[in-house]
Formats: structure tokens, C-alpha cells, sequence
């Protein structure tokens, strides 16, 4: 047996890293009374879409910032919240399925800090990669939707453990897709007991009162 020999867990270390400078984003951003959320979900869920709600619903209340993760130097997303003036900062990933707290730190650096009091971070759609990475976040939302079906929950279990919430999106299409809710929210509560549930529709409003009542009380709390 050779004892020079040595296994280096490589994914372990990067976690570890990664954790590290999480940890390090969140207490900054606690130190200037910023609440993070870090919005995950499937392409075409509606992510962009219950950003621009959320904006619209708090405007003049509370000082939002966002930093936009994308695979592609595309700004589309980017420049819808931009029209809202809404201070944005866009991450390329360059072919990652993830933002990491490494970028999330370069652009918090590229924001006003000061002038934020809900910094709101659009993950890479996936519902795979950015269950393991931590960013600095103080709240953990997926957005899940009708039409990608009822068996999510089952199919890619770890990105629905931990959540502080899981917005199911798009209810206003349930009367035309097949989408069991019951069996849903039986996979969600499974994986994590308790959780909040918001059923609300981006396209009509419905109820994107209680979600915009709900991140206000996040930032009182925090």
C-alpha cells in the first residue's frame, strides 16, 4: 500500500469554498439591512415574470435590487427590469447551469448597496445545479408552474428541500392542463414540512397580494 497516495474530495472542497464566501455575502448584506432572496426554478416557469410582478406591486415602498444570472450574454431579461429603473446587474455564467456566491459577490460589488433593501437574485433556470450552491441569500424560492406538470417535486427532489418558499405559478391555466395539485403539494410538504405555498398567477394577479405581503414581512423580520 503506498501512503503517499492521496484522495482529494474535489467537489467537496469547491462546496466548501463556495459556503464560505455565501456565508461571507449574507453577513454583509445583514450588516446593511438587505433582505437576499434567491429565485430557482425550470426555463420558462415565469421567474422574470414574478420579478417584474414583485417590482410593480412594491414600487415606492421598498428600494429593490437585482442581479440577473444567464448562460448567454443575452439582456433581455435584464432590460425588462432595467425599464423599470430598477438597478440590475447581469451575470454571464459562460455555459454554467448555476450562479455561485463568487459571482453573486461581483455584483453586489457592482450595485449600491446602500440604496437596497430586497436584493433579489434570478438563479440559472435549472432544477438541478443551484440546489448545491449557496450565494449569500437569506430566503430560498422556487417557482414551479402548471404546465411543467405535477411530478416535479418527485423527479428532482433536492432543489425542493430547504425552501423558505414555493411559488407555484401559472394557476390560471389549471382548468385547460391536467396538474394534480393535491399530489404536488403532497411531494413538497414530503420534502419539506411546512412550507409556504403561494398559488398565484403572474398573468392575472391572483394571488400575488399575499406574496408581495409576505417578502414585506421578511424584511421587517430580518
Amino acid at each position: 500500500m503506498n501512503s503517499n497516495k492521496q484522495t482529494i474530495p474535489i467537489v467537496q472542497k469547491i462546496l466548501s469554498v463556495n459556503d464560505d464566501l455565501a456565508s461571507r455575502n449574507k453577513n454583509l448584506l445583514s450588516e446593511k439591512g438587505i433582505l437576499a432572496l434567491n429565485i430557482m426554478a425550470s426555463p420558462g416557469s415565469g421567474k422574470t415574470s414574478l420579478i417584474l410582478r414583485t417590482i410593480e406591486s412594491l414600487a415606492g415602498r421598498i428600494k429593490i435590487g437585482v442581479i440577473e444570472g444567464d448562460t448567454a450574454p443575452v439582456t433581455i431579461d435584464a432590460d425588462k427590469i432595467s425599464n423599470l429603473n430598477i438597478p440590475v446587474v447581469q451575470i454571464n455564467t459562460g455555459g454554467e447551469c448555476h450562479l455561485d456566491a463568487s459571482m453573486v459577490r461581483k455584483g453586489m460589488d457592482a450595485l449600491d448597496l446602500s440604496n437596497i433593501e430586497l436584493l433579489i437574485i434570478e438563479n440559472v433556470g435549472n432544477l438541478v445545479c443551484p440546489a448545491a450552491f449557496r450565494l449569500g441569500e437569506h430566503k430560498n424560492i422556487v417557482v414551479s408552474s402548471i404546465p411543467e406538470g405535477d411530478d416535479k417535486p418527485y423527479k428532482y427532489p433536492n432543489i425542493y428541500r430547504g425552501l423558505d418558499a414555493l411559488v407555484l405559478n401559472k394557476v390560471d391555466l389549471l382548468p385547460y392542463v391536467e396538474f394534480d395539485i393535491e399530489y404536488f403539494k403532497a411531494g413538497i410538504s414530503a420534502l419539506n414540512p411546512g412550507v409556504e405555498i403561494f398559488e398565484l398567477s403572474c398573468k392575472t394577479g391572483t394571488g400575488l397580494d399575499h406574496w408581495k405581503e409576505w417578502i414585506l414581512q421578511q424584511i421587517e423580520a430580518d
